[in-house]
């Protein structure tokens, strides 16, 4: 019987982030992309979600190496994690590597760590696969595709991309390579489905070149750019106006800096002699000779801008009119965050440009037009669209059917799914551990669903905490009952409900006392149902409810 290639994504299907997936054949298993999330409204005090690696840490022996697309948070926020269950090789490009050096470096993991460096056109073999990189364009230097040759075809991956003929650095994507590839027969195509829905071609990231022009000519204001730190090309951009127009360049925020450090290092920007310099020296230069560049893109409340917006930065407070370039689009779920900064700045009377000035942000993701592009260079056998939210799996498998590949042909899986590939089918088959991995400080998994469903309980409902001290002897009441609540109630403006669950908790001691109940677990529950039966009654308020009894 033929063996078979197994593909499970640990991430990165229904949901946008957290990518990660196996490729695995015989004894061997390569992992591409090892990503983070970011949480919901729903999960209270977490920092990141990043993939659950049970099944590769129960298969380590046969992990053989860790290859990554590019250097998006949602590609790479993992990698320390993993690192930490597994010692695993990592193949990169320069600048992806140079990104995961500097988180490895924070997590004390860098010296330990074994990273492999490759520009596109180069390959490398591990195990069973040869695995190739392929130039694309991106919103980040040094994004790849993947064509990986197992022993059933050639498989193609292509991670992130765009089709971008204006790219500000290095060339466009390379279209022949695949258009050979395709020649040659690639069994499977894994495709991104970020923009599937939306219609034609994406613009080229030199159109916001041209609506930062239009904001710098004539300014003579201050002018701060905050836009993804990660967006090498857009700092790029924002350099150059600020060259051309006589300005000069401070940076601020931690990830901003350390970027632009990679970047220059690598040779990935251009940077005009004598153009960058030291935040401090704002204080000494006109406003029209200033750019400031700041992260804070997405309204993160620790970020330079968000700092500044509310007076809480040491070097930099917003001033009427300033100018302020907003060159990003919101992440779903940070609206709020946004508008709330927004709107701070509007208040200390600068000028703000943000999304709906449509020449200040560019996708980094490919439009349907370019997904039918892949499709028919790449001419697959077998499709299973990758990187989207279930709607965008579901749209990208039709626009593969119109491109011709049959339906029979064509998987859409869920993360932890097994698909089973041969030369002549594919198919689902069975599960694996997978799922999210909460990390809140340092701590990494300690926080789960039953932690979560406490947190939103107490977020929404608040606590009691009841305080009773028994007698050892005959269990009669020393002392108590002490109630207090923490976003319940306000006690002083509630001390006749305060004195009525206190009578509760007498009544509900005498009673088990009464019926000879002693230990400790049936005194609580007790307290704990009757005191939730009056509180609902009286409030339609369910909090938690925290008995505390001790003998004395």
């Amino acid at each position: 019987m033929a063996e078979k290639l197994k593909i499970i994504a640990l991430g990165g299907l229904s949901e946008i982030g957290k990518n990660l997936y196996v490729y695995e054949f015989g004894g061997d298993i390569l992992i591409v992309d090892c990503g983070l999330g970011f949480p919901d409204d729903e999960m209270y005090g977490v920092d990141i979600v990043i993939p659950d690696f049970t099944y590769l840490v129960k298969n380590k022996n046969r992990v053989r190496a860790l290859v990554l697309t590019h250097g998006h948070e949602d590609h790479i926020g993992a990698v320390p994690y993993i690192l930490r269950e597994l010692n695993v090789p990592i193949y990169a490009t320069p600048f992806t590597a140079g990104l995961v050096e500097i988180k490895l470096a924070e997590h004390g993991l860098l010296e330990t760590a074994s990273i492999t460096t490759l520009t596109a056109g180069e390959s490398f073999k591990v195990g069973c696969f040869k695995v190739e990189f392929v130039h694309i364009n991106h919103s980040i230097p040094g994004a790849v595709s993947l064509a990986i040759k197992t022993p059933i075809g050639t498989i193609v991956h292509t991670g992130d991309f765009k089709i971008d003929t204006t790219p500000i650095s290095g060339n466009m994507i390379d279209l022949a390579r695949f258009g050979e590839l395709g020649n040659r027969g690639v069994i499977a195509l894994l495709a991104d489905s970020t923009n599937v829905e939306k219609p034609g071609y994406s613009i080229s990231e030199s159109k916001v070149g041209e609506g930062f022009d239009e904001l710098f000519r004539g300014c003579t204001s201050r002018i701060l750019v905050t836009t993804f730190a990660s967006n090498v090309h857009r700092i790029q951009q924002v350099i150059n106006c600020a060259a051309k127009y006589g300005r000069r360049v401070a940076v601020t925020g931690r990830s901003m800096e350390n970027i632009l450090k990679v970047s220059t290092e690598l040779g990935c920007m251009d940077v005009p002699k004598g153009i960058l310099m030291e935040l401090n020296q704002i204080k000494n230069m006109p406003p029209e000779k200033i750019v400031i560049i700041t992260t804070g893109s997405q309204g993160e409340t620790m970020s330079a801008l968000y700092r500044m917006a509310f007076s809480d930065h040491r070097q930099v407070d917003i001033k009427p009119g300033d100018r302020v370039i907003i060159s990003a689009s919101a992440i779903p779920g940070n609206e709020k965050s946004i508008s709330r900064v927004i709107d701070e700045l509007f208040r200390r009377g600068a000028e703000v440009f943000y999304d709906k000035y449509s020449d200040l942000h560019v996708s980094g993701h490919a439009y349907q037009e370019e997904l039918k592009m892949m499709l028919a260079l790449i001419k697959p056998k077998f499709f299973v669209p990758l990187h989207g939210e279930y709607r965008h799996l579901c749209t990208h498998a039709k626009i593969a059917q119109l491109m011709g590949v049959d339906p029979k042909n064509i998987v859409i899986a869920d993360i932890g799914q097994v698909i089973e590939l041969t030369s002549r089918s594919i198919k689902k088959n069975g599960t694996v551990p997978s799922g999210k991995t909460y990390v809140d400080g340092t701590g990494v998994g300690d926080v789960g669903a039953v932690v979560l469903r406490d947190r939103k309980h107490l977020a929404q409902d608040g606590m009691i905490v009841v305080i009773v001290n028994l007698s050892t002897e005959d269990g009669s009441m020393i002392s108590g009952p002490d109630i207090i609540t923490r976003g319940f109630i306000y006690v002083k403006e509630s001390e006749e409900m305060m004195r009525e669950l206190k009578d509760i908790v007498i009544s509900t001691l005498n009673n088990c006392a009464a019926d000879k109940v002693t230990d400790f677990a049936s005194l609580k529950n007790a307290v704990k149902s009757d005191l939730s039966n009056y509180l609902y009654k009286k409030t339609k308020r369910n909090p938690m409810i925290l008995p505390v009894i001790t003998e004395i």
